[in-house]
């Protein structure tokens, strides 16, 4: 089995340049590709505070950071990601931008070259014609942060072949990764059961069954949760959590998929959680103070 040495990501968003982070950390040469410079130096900015908060808890010493901040380069090039032999696929989840984006890289790119979409969402066997190489395509879905975050969730395709599988998964590995495998199916594992637990969070703020802070609290010492689904839908952004609300609901079309009136109406006015710097939580102080949103 012949392992990846150079990597490629596309979007260098918070997953984006999370998954860029822990590739460079694990050893690969990575690239990151995004359309705007601003954006690429943010996602660097990132990197570079991140690596730094491992070196001073002692996770990493500083002569890895260096190593790691040279193994990681950006650019605005699609064509870039020829030298990849590994594209990792980072952008929003649009199965129409998705596409057009596998359908460009099919052109420039090496038919060797092994592609990946980190969408929590959406059918793998939507874009696997894109691709122009089936056999050679899958899902790798990491959570967030995705430096912090043990586990990736391998999705597996109707075409994605043995090797394939075989070689993402020991590549999440060697990131330091648990893996899991899915089968191709809406929410494949982790989001099915997920999803629906934040929907009905967000309901029970919309009943006014409880106030925010409690709702979040009753679930880390109730059921043992590291943190509350409220925080957690400011922390995946409430934008991105309503689109896979949406993927899930018109894909299986059941009810406890939807996303809550009152979800859709934070995103609607641009309080999208930590990024915005408000969502169920007003990130202006320290700590956060829970928004009167219902």
């Amino acid at each position: 089995m012949t392992p990846f040495a150079r990597i490629g990501v596309v979007g260098a968003g918070l997953m984006g340049h999370g998954i860029a982070q822990v590739a460079v950390a694990a050893g690969f040469r990575t690239i990151v590709r995004d359309l705007d410079d601003s954006v690429l130096d943010g996602a660097k900015r990132s990197i570079e505070r991140s690596l730094e908060k491992f070196v001073e808890k002692r996770a990493l010493q500083a002569a890895q950071r260096t190593e790691a901040l040279e193994r990681l380069s950006f650019t605005t090039d699609l064509e870039a990601m020829v030298e990849a032999d590994l594209v990792i696929e980072a952008i929003p989840e649009d199965l129409t931008l998705k596409n057009e984006l596998w359908e460009r890289l099919a052109q420039i790119t090496p038919a060797e070259t092994v592609f990946a979409t980190n969408t929590s969402s959406l059918a793998i066997a939507d874009m696997a014609p894109a691709t122009g190489r089936p056999d050679r395509f899958l899902g790798l879905h990491f959570f967030s942060p995705v430096p912090m975050m043990p586990l990736v969730e391998v999705v597996r395709g109707g075409e994605t072949s043995v090797e394939t599988l075989d070689r993402i998964s020991e590549f999440a590995r060697r990131l330091g990764k648990e893996v899991i495998v899915a089968r191709d199916a809406p929410g494949f594992i982790v989001n099915r059961l997920l999803v629906p637990y934040l929907m009905d969070a967000v309901r029970v703020v919309e009943y006014g069954l409880g106030t925010i802070p409690d709702i979040d609290l009753g679930m880390k010492l109730g059921c043992g949760h590291p943190m509350g689904p409220l925080t957690l839908l400011d922390l995946i952004g409430l934008d991105t959590a309503c689109r896979v609300a949406e993927v899930l609901h018109r894909g299986l079309h059941e009810e406890r998929f939807a996303p809550p009136p009152l979800l859709r109406r934070l995103v609607a006015e641009g309080h999208l959680g930590r990024k915005t710097g408000r969502g169920f939580y007003d990130y202006a102080t320290e700590p956060p103070v829970a928004m009167e949103v219902a």
